[in-house]
């Protein structure tokens, strides 16, 4: 098939790509002409595990193209799948304006039948509100649908979501539509990951449902965490013991200092809104918000506990919000480290590939090439992303090297009893 990507960020690339991997022929539209020229020259402008091999192989092979010209990317178009941002604008809504300045190219380029796919997560009714802008553009009598198919792509696991997906979402209320996508995704779908026809607006809310279920889960660990710590139990026990359970299951049970990234902070606060816009009571979902935040300011309350902080200079291993990326949007490292300098701090980072962006974020930091080089001589250690490459470091020479022994764990990845051991002042959560 013919597809177009319109936007080039995670969700574009990804998707770009793994659909031209299927044999399909990909042109991607990107505004920024100097990402392009990157993306054609076969320079890959996001950090994805695995994702550059197919890249690469789909550019040589002439099935994934990238314009800035829509002209050029609409021309023949099939399906044209709209994956821009919705971050959260002043009121914690959806910023819609990023898919309304899609819909308006697509409505002024489209050439014949189109379907037009939402595959960023929206609100309810925006696949309506997208029907109507393209309509507003036609200069003739076009057809086209437009239909719902959310992602469900994690970042640092992307390539494998998309190429063995637990199910695939199409919301729709065209049967042309139905066939032309269950066409498109049938070599994907396997009895125990079915493609699911549902209405549109349905599949729109299955986005949102999904990742504050996941959230929710989160924040009701970290909630329990506080009970552990002052009751003497250990949230790693709770967490097997509820995960053993075979109608709750173990993912997403897991302590720490809150979740972040691109979609859970945006998608819950925005879940909320909604929830608010149809007169529907959101208290669950702003509880979960709320721990979340709170969260974040546990390891500062644990170093005040034991160390003065003004005045020292404190290591940080791990930047990126969780591991096998490198994105640090809403990343909890971000709101720790910025209040360590507000308290008097000096900070030293590594994160073993989010440093290019947090050099943009955080211009206060010292940034170091390794971990080892990062903790010599400063007052405490705290780790804030569970990369595999810190679980198995040399902790006798950590200690040697840190001028105190002073290590919050914030993703538990110690076992306590051995830190103790070997002579740490070790604070994790919820032990």
């Amino acid at each position: 098939m013919k597809l177009t990507i319109l936007g080039t960020g995670y969700v574009g690339l990804v998707t770009g790509t793994g659909l031209a991997n299927l044999g399909n022929d990909v042109i991607c539209l990107d505004i920024d002409c100097n990402k392009v020229e990157r993306l054609n020259s076969g320079q890959i402008t996001i950090y994805e595990p695995g994702l550059d091999e197919i890249f690469q192989r789909n550019i040589r092979g002439g099935r994934l193209k990238f314009t800035h010209d829509p002209a050029v990317a609409m021309k023949g178009a099939e399906i044209a799948f709209i994956c821009v941002g919705t971050p959260s604008d002043a009121n914690d809504e959806a910023d819609l304006s990023a898919v309304d300045a899609a819909a308006r190219m697509i409505g002024r380029y489209i050439e014949g039948y189109t379907v037009i796919v939402n595959k960023s997560t929206v609100p309810v009714g925006t696949a309506d509100r997208v029907r109507a802008i393209v309509r507003e553009q036609l200069s003739g009598e076009v057809d086209f649908d437009v239909v719902s198919n959310p992602e469900f792509l994690r970042e640092g696991a992307a390539v494998k979501d998309f190429e063995n997906p637990d199910r695939i979402v199409i919301g729709t209320d065209s049967r042309r539509a139905e066939e032309k996508m269950v066409s498109l995704y049938r070599s994907q779908a396997r009895t125990e990951r079915p493609i699911m026809v549902t209405g549109i607006r349905s599949a729109e809310l299955i986005k949102y449902a999904s990742n504050a279920m996941l959230a929710t889960r989160i924040s009701f660990m970290n909630q329990l965490s506080h009970l552990c710590e002052k009751a003497g139990a250990d949230i790693k026990d709770v967490s097997k013991g509820l995960g053993l359970d075979n109608r709750i299951g173990s993912r997403f049970l897991h302590a720490g200092i809150g979740y972040g990234g691109s979609c859970f902070p945006k998608d819950v606060k925005a879940l909320i809104s909604t929830l608010k816009k149809f007169e529907c009571e959101a208290d669950l979902f702003e509880a979960v918000h709320r721990i979340n935040e709170r969260q974040k300011g546990v390891v500062l309350e644990k170093l005040k506990q034991v160390m003065a902080i003004a005045g020292s200079t404190i290591a940080i291993w791990g930047i990126a919000f969780k591991p096998k990326t490198d994105d640090i949007r809403e990343a909890p490292a971000l709101r720790i480290i910025e209040g360590l300098m507000g308290m008097g701090a000096a900070v030293r980072a590594f994160d073993p590939v989010a440093i290019e962006n947090a050099r943009q974020a955080l211009p206060g930091v010292q940034f170091c090439d390794n971990p080892y080089e990062t903790i010599r001589d400063c007052d405490a250690l705290v780790v804030l992303t569970e990369w595999d490459e810190f679980r198995n470091l040399d902790m006798r020479a950590v200690k040697v090297l840190l001028r105190r022994p002073i290590v919050v764990d914030g993703r538990n990845i110690y076992d306590p009893v051995e830190m103790r051991t070997l002579g740490f002042t070790h604070l994790a959560i919820g032990r």
